[in-house]
C-alpha cells in the first residue's frame, strides 16, 4: 500500500514536470515566431513571465505578443501553481509516510515475545541475523548510525534507530519481553554498559556478549553476560586447527547448523520428545531406528554436557538432547516428534 500511494504520487509529479516543459516550450516558441526574438530573448522573457518577476521587457510587445502574454501568462499560473502543490504534497506525504512505516514496524516490536534482540548491524550482528532468518526466529536490530537504516530497511529487518546505551531504546526493542540479548557491538566498554544495563532490565534473559580483549571476557560474564565471544580468538584457534587437525576441522566445517533443509545438528528438548511414559532413557527413544539419528550429546537439567551418552542415560524434562544425522535425517526427526 505504501508503495502504491508514492508510485501515485510520482506519476503525478511526472506530469507536472511535462506541463511545465511544454508550457516552457510554448512560450520560447510563441516569442520566437510572433515577436521575432532570439532564443535567448525568447527564454528570457517566457521565465520571467511564468515566475511573474516583473522584470522589464526586452523590447515594446505589439498587439499581437501582448495577447500572447496574457494566455502565457494564465497558462503558466495554473500550470505552476498545480506542479508546487503536487511537489509539496509529495514531500509531506513522503515524511508521512515514513512515520506510518516507523509506528506499524514498532507496533509489530510490541507485540513480540520471547523474542530475541540484537544490538549491532555490523558484521557479527548481520551473522546472527542470517542464523535467526534462517531458523525463523523473531528478533529486533538496535542500530546506534542512522546511516545503517537504508541497509536494514532493504534487508527487511526489524529496528529501532538509537543508542542501546539508553534504557528508552533498549524497552523499545521489547528488552522486557525477550528471551534472548546479543550485543555485537565493537567497543567492549560500550558491550559492557549495554550488558549492565539489559540485565538490570530483564534479570531472566539470556545474554551473549562480543568481546574484542580477553580482558573483557571476566568484566562482560560480572556485569551479566550468560555467555562472552571473542571472534579473534575462535577465527585464530580454528585457523590452527586447520594445521594441526586439518581432517577433523574439514569434517567440522562440512557440518550444517544453519536453515532447516540441509542441518546435521539439532538440539532437541527433551520434553518434545515425550509421547507416552515409556520414554525414560535414551535408548527407549529409538532415535537410531525411527530417524536414523544419533544421540551425540545430552545436556541435563544443570546445564551440564555429556558427550557420548550411554543408552541407558535417563532423561528429565528440563534436558536436551545433541542429535547428528544426515539433512533428511534431521528432517525425519524433525517430522516424527512435530518439532519446529
Amino acid at each position: 500500500m505504501t508503495n502504491q500511494i508514492i508510485r501515485f504520487f510520482r506519476t503525478k509529479i511526472y506530469v507536472a514536470l511535462f506541463l511545465l516543459g511544454f508550457i516552457l516550450c510554448v512560450g520560447v516558441l510563441g516569442y520566437k515566431m510572433i515577436s521575432d526574438y532570439n532564443w535567448v530573448d525568447a527564454l528570457y522573457m517566457t521565465v520571467i513571465t511564468m515566475t511573474t518577476v516583473g522584470f522589464g521587457e526586452v523590447k515594446p510587445l505589439d498587439p499581437a505578443s501582448k495577447i500572447f502574454t496574457v494566455f502565457l501568462i494564465i497558462g503558466s499560473v495554473v500550470i505552476v501553481g498545480y506542479a508546487l502543490s503536487i511537489i509539496t504534497e509529495y514531500i509531506l506525504s513522503k515524511n508521512n509516510i515514513e512515520d506510518l512505516k516507523y509506528k506499524k514496524m514498532q507496533k509489530q516490536i510490541d507485540k513480540l515475545k520471547n523474542h530475541v534482540v540484537i544490538c549491532g548491524y555490523g558484521r557479527n550482528g548481520k551473522q546472527a541475523v542470517k542464523k535467526l532468518l534462517a531458523y525463523k526466529k523473531a528478533f529486533v536490530v538496535i542500530e546506534k548510525n542512522k546511516e545503517m537504516e537504508s541497509r536494514l530497511q532493504a534487508d527487511n529487518v526489524p529496528y529501532v534507530i538509537g543508542n542501546a546505551n539508553e534504557d528508552e531504546i533498549l524497552l523499545q526493542a521489547g528488552i522486557d519481553r525477550a528471551s534472548n540479548f546479543i550485543s555485537a557491538l565493537p567497543n567492549d566498554a560500550d558491550n559492557l554498559f549495554v550488558v549492565l544495563s539489559t540485565r538490570q532490565i530483564n534479570s531472566r534473559i539470556n545474554i551473549i556478549s562480543r568481546a574484542s580483549n580477553e580482558s573483557s571476557y571476566d568484566k562482560l560474564k560480572f556485569a551479566g553476560a550468560n555467555n562472552v565471544i571473542l571472534p579473534d580468538k575462535i577465527g585464530g584457534d580454528h585457523m590452527a586447527s586447520l594445521v594441526v587437525i586439518p581432517g577433523l576441522m574439514e569434517f567440522v566445517d562440512n557440518l550444517s547448523i544453519v536453515g532447516k533443509s540441509n542441518i546435521n545438528i539439532e538440539e532437541v528438548d527433551v520434553v518434545k520428545l515425550y509421547d507416552s511414559e515409556v520414554v525414560r532413557t535414551i535408548k527407549d527413544l529409538d532415535l537410531r531406528r525411527r530417524t536414523g539419528c544419533n544421540v551425540i550429546g545430552y545436556k541435563n537439567e544443570n546445564g551440564e554436557y555429556i558427550v557420548n551418552p550411554e543408552a541407558d542415560q535417563k532423561l528429565h524434562p528440563k534436558s536436551k538432547i545433541i542429535v547428528l544425522g544426515r539433512p533428511e535425517q534431521i528432517e525425519a526427526l524433525n517430522s516424527e516428534f512435530d518439532i519446529n
